[in-house]
């Protein structure tokens, strides 16, 4: 496998491309997102505090192969910040679908992080049609989420915090969650965090974390037995965050789905990015 270095969040951002989607909330809102290679189409769902950036090393990888589209989550990254709409799984699901329908595509492979992941489940469910396959990596499901910190960064009153503080914050969300420390090189960390280190990021990552709800996942639960397509559990076994547990769990509702456990925490797609490639380019 070509070994990749840490692309910087100047390149990154200036291959993304933007567009203004209607029809999600009450008014357009801007998505930034990657479109790269060529082929068989793979969206790429990152969760949060993240953005697409998470998946930097995934993308230089698979677009060799395929079609690579990787969107910033509404409120996320370099999409719209502004602090005016709704940011709950289902509205993502549905900037998801629109964005699929101006890029043309009938239908995609998905892979899905953290709360990426809950976006596939309702992705799955609710448009069968739209998705081929569905990898779900450390993903939300059932009543595992939101962790303590990120119910903590939700409180209103963190959008009174100084950057520094929502920094630090960061910054220990990321180095405490690393198995491989090798991979969480100062390139990434500076750019992961670095979407929400001005004022209207800072809120919106806090308005990002309010919208953080339970209810969105159990109710899948009941019908988990009904996704049909193919599903991949790819996931860091070492996660305490979304532990192992969730993934045998789902590989038990899920009926056509399989577990890959990889030796690394809750950033799997940066903390193992060799193995999270290898087995994608394996199941799709």
């Amino acid at each position: 496998m070509t070994t990749h270095n840490t692309m910087s969040i100047e390149e990154f951002k200036e291959r993304q491309q933007t567009v203004m989607l209607e029809g999600i909330v009450g008014e357009p809102v801007k998505v930034n997102y990657t479109d790269v290679g060529s082929g068989t189409p793979i969206i790429l769902l990152h969760g949060i505090p993240t953005w697409s950036y998470l998946y930097q090393d995934t993308i230089q990888e698979l677009e060799e192969d395929y079609r690579v589209i990787a969107p910033d989550l509404l409120g996320y990254g370099f999409s719209d910040q502004r602090d005016q709409f709704n940011r709950s799984l289902n509205i993502q699901a549905d900037m998801v679908v629109k964005l699929m329908d101006e890029l043309g595509l009938e239908k995609a492979n998905v892979v899905a992080h953290d709360i990426g992941g809950g976006v596939g489940l309702i992705l799955a469910h609710n448009e069968p049609e739209r998705v081929n396959k569905l990898v779900l990596s450390n993903a939300v499901a059932y009543d595992s989420w939101p962790i303590h910190d990120m119910l903590v960064m939700g409180h209103p009153s963190r959008a009174n915090d100084s950057l520094e503080e929502i920094e630090n914050f960061l910054t220990g969300a990321y180095k405490q969650m690393f198995f491989n420390k090798e991979n969480l090189t100062e390139t990434f960390l500076q750019g992961i965090k670095a979407p929400y280190l001005h004022e209207e990021g800072k809120v919106s990552l806090v308005r990002n974390a309010a919208a953080l709800n339970t209810n969105e996942t159990t109710a899948l639960t009941p019908t988990l037995s009904s996704i049909q397509q193919p599903v991949l559990l790819l996931w860091g076994e070492k996660d305490v965050w979304q532990p192992i547990e969730t993934a045998e769990k789902l590989e038990n509702d899920l009926p056509n789905s399989t577990l890959v456990r990889v030796e690394a925490s809750h950033w799997t797609p940066q903390d193992a990015p060799e193995v999270f490639t290898a087995e994608i380019k394996k199941f799709i």
